[in-house]
């Protein structure tokens, strides 16, 4: 039988569940037991990390993360480069993989870590107020994009396992955040966006952005 790839930040949510409901069995205690046994079912599909295989286009841009697409504009964000920039949220619903990838090959030209709130991360504000890493990726073609992985009103644990200087090939997982939360991503102002209001996006597989260069 094919093995489901997991994440193993979930074994240190998962191992004390499976103990307790062991013990609950044991001293016949059947509702705590279920409860219980349903948590751990949460935890083993919470924590999945299916493998996807997207396009290879250096131009095309994919989804850092699971999700639904809650906001696309233009912002003037000069604390990621100057001028216009696009941008394109993902809310992550605690149903969602939240492992994140990799959206483009390319150099990890910057990474910030800004502690924060606890606002739900379908709310706005929560983009700029919670606690977030920012992450400035630019390939060999010279294109830049950014993301942002935001944790929400439960998630207070992001994951990022590359750093500044780092290589990232595109679809290589980079982190996950825990328990619900947001993936802001970033576009300079000749990227077309692929995506719209509403759409179902999958990490590693769903294009969200092409980028302006040839």
């Amino acid at each position: 039988m094919r093995k489901m790839p997991w994440a193993p930040e979930g074994w240190l949510f998962l191992i004390p569940v499976l103990i307790l409901t062991a013990l609950a069995l044991l001293l016949q205690y059947t509702v705590a037991a279920i409860v219980l046994g349903l948590l751990a079912l949460f935890l083993i599909n919470f924590f999945r990390d299916p493998r996807r295989t997207g396009s290879e286009h250096h131009v095309d841009v994919l989804s850092p993360a699971d999700g639904t697409v809650v906001a696309i504009k233009d912002v003037a964000d000069g604390d990621i480069w100057p001028g216009l920039t696009k941008q394109v949220s993902i809310f992550m619903s605690v149903f969602d993989v939240h492992v994140n990838r990799a959206p483009i090959t390319g150099k990890i030209i910057h990474y910030r870590y800004n502690p924060g709130k606890k606002i739900a991360a379908f709310a706005e504000k929560s983009s700029t107020e919670n606690e977030q890493n920012l992450i400035v990726v630019e390939d060999s073609h010279g294109a830049k994009l950014a993301f942002k992985q935001i944790a929400g009103l439960l998630a207070r644990r992001i994951v990022f396992d590359k750093k500044e200087g780092d290589d990232v090939v595109r679809g290589e997982r980079v982190g996950m955040i825990k328990f619900g939360s947001r993936v802001d991503m970033f576009f300079p102002a000749d990227a077309v966006i692929k995506v719209g209001m509403r759409d179902k996006v999958k990490v590693g597989l769903t294009i969200v952005a092409e980028l302006g260069v040839k």
